[in-house]
């Protein structure tokens, strides 16, 4: 059997650009080619130490993002497309933006727990995600120790596994852990064959009027005034994605449960530009105020499990049902078929079952088993492509009606960002990291917030006439009414 029958090996575009990744994915989305003689991209060379091509993604998906908020402004005041620009470098730093901020200059970035990360096993290697303590406190369970455990007992345990039972057993008793693969592995993975080649999919699910919402209409300060936004979401990737339509003039709902943990440490960056209410959707009452609001709701975000929420009855077709004009946008680990579909991940599992760590460790070539990412870049990526999935259903929403669903997932950007070929040798990792605010200062801005001084990275894209950035700061879970600006 042929190895093209055997594998699902990603396309490869090692001489695009960013630019040419640009434009390749707003082509395949169907949007208006004349809409990216509007587009900028300047800058060159390497932004952050890595064998894969991470700028060349930051500057792309943000840009994608930016140019399809402007091309829905062009349709708000029938004019042109504004000139959009992303520098290179200031993307780069963007990806990196929940470690960068302070808070009255102290830096609060701690993102891991103090168990997790990756365990040698009897035959191979296994990565614990342990940011939530129910993960962690499930993961010491599944090994037989307490949750005073530490690392180091941990690793013990694990040395009595094998890799590959280890997983099974922990999926299947809810918990997130991924055994280290190689490229070789995944490509021969059911899972991986059923992921798309291009990271964004976008499907009609039922008819709907055409054109603005009256609301959406005419001139205003940013391109996406008021647009709608109910996001359900944690971590990183669908808060990026609500983040960044934040930063054009949505206005965002992040709505969080009072019975889930949270993570502070990412809240402080991610829920800029949005408000912040909870609902408890084990409660009658809040959900129902959960669907009164998606009733009138443009977008609706999730970031959990495809079908956690379609259980309890806030299925994309339950949304169409109650509301013609809903854009519903799913971000998940694995993508939406596939044997790994309903399956928990995260960017740090998804590099190491994919082949990223392995791969990435032999190009710095000093003999480590796997190297992570210097940042959350299949997080960062699938945020700004779910923003542009869901302005691209907008468009075609107001040029075609009808309700969408958006689909992104950390394994397609993943795809993607291979697809981009890898940097050969070392030569990737000859630039510095960045790791602290000092390093970035030129890219932050300070604004005061309920927890202090708040520096943090603006937005990285800007567009003509209609600057984009975040007026409304991080506050308390729950500070604002269960309900819209307008």
């Amino acid at each position: 059997m042929s190895r093209t029958l055997m594998y699902n090996v990603p396309s490869s575009r090692e001489d695009f650009t960013a630019l040419d990744s640009a434009k390749y994915i707003w082509k395949e989305l169907g949007l208006p080619v004349e809409a990216l003689v509007s587009l900028s991209l300047p800058g060159e060379g390497l932004t952050l130490p890595s064998s894969f091509k991470i700028g060349d993604l930051a500057q792309s998906t943000v840009a994608l993002s930016a140019l399809a908020a402007a091309l829905i402004y062009a349709l708000k005041t029938e004019s042109a497309v504004p000139r959009v620009t992303v520098p290179r470098q200031h993307a780069a730093v963007e990806f990196n933006s929940e470690k960068l901020y302070t808070i009255d200059g102290k830096s609060h970035h701690k993102l891991w727990g103090p168990v997790g990360g990756l365990h040698k096993t009897s035959d191979g290697y296994v990565r614990m995600h342990d940011s939530f303590p129910h993960h962690r406190n499930g993961a010491l369970a599944l090994l037989g120790l307490p949750a005073t455990a530490t690392r180091a007992d941990a690793a013990e345990k694990m040395l009595q596994w094998k890799a590959q039972e280890l997983e099974d057993t922990a999926i299947n008793s809810g918990l997130v852990m991924t055994m280290l693969r190689s490229y070789e592995q995944w490509d021969a993975h059911p899972q991986s064959k059923a992921i798309s080649d291009i990271p964004i999919s976008i499907k009609r699910i039922a008819a709907g009027p055409k054109g603005l919402r009256p609301r959406l209409s005419g001139e205003s300060p940013k391109c996406l005034n008021g647009l709608r936004v109910l996001e359900l979401s944690r971590v990183i990737a669908a808060p990026v994605a609500g983040k960044t339509l934040a930063a054009h003039g949505a206005d965002v709902l992040w709505v969080t449960s009072p019975d889930l943990p949270d993570l502070p440490a990412l809240d402080r960056d991610l829920s800029r530009g949005k408000r912040t209410i909870q609902l408890n959707l084990n409660d009658a009452k809040d959900k129902l105020k959960l669907l009164e609001l998606a009733s009138t709701a443009d977008v609706f975000i999730q970031g959990y499990r495809p079908t956690s929420l379609a259980t309890r009855g806030i299925s994309a077709a339950d949304l169409a049902a109650l509301n013609s004009r809903i854009i519903y946008a799913n971000l998940s680990a694995y993508g939406p078929s596939g044997p790994w579909s309903n399956r928990r991940g995260f960017d740090s599992l998804v590099q190491t079952c994919g082949g990223m760590n392995v791969s990435e460790a032999q190009h710095y070539g000093r003999g480590e088993p796997a190297r992570p990412m210097p940042c959350q870049a299949l997080d960062h990526g699938a945020g700004y492509l779910l923003a542009t999935g869901i302005l691209a259903a907008l468009y075609r929403q107001v040029t075609l009606g009808g309700c969408y669903e958006v689909d992104v997932s950390l394994a397609g950007v993943m795809k993607y960002l291979r697809s981009l070929g890898q940097y050969p040798g070392r030569s990737g990792f000859e630039c510095a990291d960045l790791e602290s605010a000092v390093d970035v200062s030129d890219y932050l801005e300070t604004k005061p917030c309920e927890f202090g001084a708040l520096t943090a990275v603006k937005h990285s894209a800007s567009v003509e006439g209609c600057m984009p950035g975040w007026d409304v700061m991080p506050k308390s879970l729950g500070s604002d009414k269960a309900e819209w600006l307008d």
